[in-house]
């Protein structure tokens, strides 16, 4: 609500000078000297920020003269110092009742409290008022003419409500105590949250530690605390990767606690990370000094992809500080790159916070109080284009949003569902976390599941390959990651209907290549692609099921060369494999010119091998036409798998 706390601050800096200075050089409109004595002794007080003798020796002066209009004004000041916004508003109402054009910072201190707790035609018409004063000071005008344009937009969004039926997620996750900041797996299996723990052991009285649920398929289990990585001090904020392993999460910097952690960061709190091997989470370490400085970084949020991180600075602080949301990239070389700040689109002169980056890459989603609203920090939703340019926020609308402070949305990677924080009627007490069905209007782009498991196809032991998802259409990497350590299994989202290039790569052992197309699943039932990688040995051969020709042609396709680029990567590496290159075709069409379509193909393939440097005493190229078929001829699909290129190891 920052908007409204300007108003409110500037309204009572006018006056505290008011009262001061101003009121000395002129009577008051009070005759009664008991209520001008009283009057002075509470103005008194007031200069000297004692609000309670204020407070009782203005309402004293207000008995002996009920019309003593400054006496009025100055008590509504001492409430609204005092953070009784509804008092305050009884008052301000009260000089206007006396003498409508007395002051005319009046009205838009009424309008901002008003606004603040959704009167919005009250607070319209009290914003109004104060922009027809003549008088009306700039800096306050402007203000004014935004609190007018939120009330304006909030009038329209109540005759406008969208679907909004939250449900809460019970009490294996909730408790009496307040849980926000939920973070969830993009398989939806995994829930990671903030719970705000009462404790002696710090100044604050509270502690913030994180709790973790698995969904069954039908509920929650019972959370608990993930112990390996809360510390004495707070953790909060987290962010969880797509296959819910790696986590991106806020915490300030404490001494060696029990557990030997030494959190020591660049500012006041700074972003960490910690990733899961098997069952155990590994030491958080500070994720370096280009994310973190001596500003405060916090509630992150992890692409997907891997590959982005969005999060919240905030410079300067208390209330003077400035919160923006940052992005930055993570290098082939696994080093991040300088932060930005995200376009004015985006960020306001107000507050950015809880930002969200949706599976699709490109729906962000956030919490502001610059955009127009309904009064307090609103949620919004921004996309990005194929060139990067973010468009006008969306307001999330009523009553989703309502004139408190709304933040903490994540969305699945399906779209449909949407979770919250929330301390409304009903919950188990404080903050509860609950989900409700997102609005078609404000979904994010659909996206699919693609899960497997990367091992050693003879031993079967898994593999912490290295792989990547390619659009093949546009060449572009749209996933890169590691499959875990542990257990070799790998889960991502990906945008449907694309089709996908799949390779991996493990030290040792040839590559992985694989191409299909995704098409929409659900989280219960992802689309699976395991990863069977072979050691390199002599006579092992790899079909390239990424090399693609036109029918009867032989000119490589331009997306074959994301595959062959992959090889010649493999052969950079491994300086001693020489290799064979076959062609295949299926049984349609002579003998003859079966063979002569293999062999040249094969030929292709080994000419973009050497123009892109591989030694020719490495290569060989080598047609088979029709005569070693991997699958049955008699169908199309069996056709298609006959028609295929391959490399073999000849010598390593």
């Amino acid at each position: 609500m920052k908007r409204i706390h300007q108003i409110l601050t500037i309204i009572l800096l006018i006056g505290f000078a008011n009262t001061t200075i101003a009121q000395r050089e002129r009577p008051v409109s009070s005759t009664n000297k008991k209520a001008i004595k009283l009057y002075n002794a509470g103005k008194g007080y007031y200069d000297s920020r004692n609000n309670k003798l204020a407070e009782a020796n203005l309402l004293e002066a207000i008995s002996k003269d009920p019309n003593f209009i400054e006496a009025e004004l100055l008590l509504a000041y001492v409430y609204t110092d005092m953070i009784k916004y509804k008092k305050a508003l009884e008052y301000y109402k009260r000089c206007i009742a006396i003498n409508p054009k007395f002051f005319s910072e009046i009205y838009s201190s009424a309008a901002a409290i008003q606004l603040k707790f959704g009167m919005y035609e009250d607070a319209k018409r009290n914003f109004e008022a104060y922009l027809n004063f003549p008088d009306a000071q700039l800096m306050m005008k402007d203000l004014a003419k935004d609190g007018l344009e939120d009330c304006n937009f909030a009038i329209e969004a109540l005759k406008h409500p969208v679907p909004f039926e939250p449900i809460n997620l019970g009490d294996k996750i909730n408790s009496p105590l307040p849980e926000y900041f939920p973070s969830i797996s993009v398989d939806g299996a995994t829930l990671l949250y903030t719970r705000r723990l009462n404790s002696k052991m710090t100044y604050s009285g509270f502690n913030e530690d994180f709790f973790v649920s698995k969904f069954d398929g039908k509920n929650w289990k019972q959370s608990v605390n993930v112990a390996p990585i809360n510390s004495l001090t707070n953790e909060g904020a987290p962010s969880l990767s797509a296959n819910g392993r790696f986590l991106i999460f806020t915490s300030c910097a404490d001494p060696v606690d029990g557990y030997g952690r030494d959190r020591k960061g660049y500012g006041s709190c700074d972003l960490f990370y910690t990733y899961n091997v098997g069952d155990n989470w590994t030491k958080p370490k500070n994720l370096g000094s280009k994310i973190n400085t001596r500003n405060w970084e916090t509630q992150p949020s992890f692409s997907a992809d891997g590959k982005t991180l969005y999060f919240i600075r905030g410079l300067g602080r208390g209330n003077s500080r400035q919160q923006d949301i940052w992005t930055a990239e993570l290098t082939k070389e696994g080093v991040w790159s300088d932060p930005v700040r995200l376009s004015k689109t985006i960020n306001t002169s107000g507050v950015e916070e809880s930002v969200f980056i949706h599976p699709d890459g490109k729906t962000l989603y956030f919490s502001s109080n610059g955009h127009p609203g309904m009064g307090g920090l609103d949620l919004f939703m921004s996309q990005k284009d194929d060139k990067g340019v973010w468009s006008e926020p969306k307001n999330l609308g009523y009553p989703i949003n309502t004139f408190n402070d709304e933040n903490s949305l994540l969305v699945s990677a399906d779209g449909k569902l949407a979770y919250f924080a929330s301390d409304r009627a009903g919950g188990f007490g404080a903050l509860d976390l609950y989900k409700f069905n997102m609005p078609e209007a404000v979904k994010p782009n659909v996206v699919n599941y693609l899960k497997g498991k990367v091992y050693d196809v003879v031993t079967k032991k898994p593999i912490a390959a290295h792989f990547q998802l390619i659009d093949l259409k546009t060449g572009e990497v749209v996933v890169e990651s590691f499959a875990d350590e542990a257990t070799g299994e790998y889960l991502v989202s990906l945008p449907i209907n694309k089709e996908y290039a799949l390779s991996a790569s493990y030290d040792g052992y040839l590559f992985f290549s694989e191409n299909f197309l995704l098409t929409e699943g659900t989280a219960q039932k992802p689309y699976r692609k395991d990863v069977p990688l072979q050691k390199i040995e002599v006579n092992k051969s790899v079909v390239l099921k990424n090399v693609f020709f036109d029918t009867d042609k032989f000119n490589l396709k331009q997306k074959s060369k994301i595959e062959l680029d992959k090889l010649v990567s493999f052969l950079t590496k491994n300086t001693t494999v020489k290799i064979e290159l076959g062609g295949h075709t299926d049984n349609v069409g002579s003998t003859q010119s079966n063979q002569i379509l293999s062999e040249n193909r094969a030929k292709a393939v080994y000419d973009y091998l050497r123009e892109k440097g591989v030694a020719a005493d490495r290569l060989t190229a080598k047609g088979y036409g029709d005569t070693m078929p991997i699958s049955d001829n008699t169908t199309e699909k069996g056709r298609a798998k006959n028609r295929r290129s391959e490399f073999k190891i000849i010598s390593k």
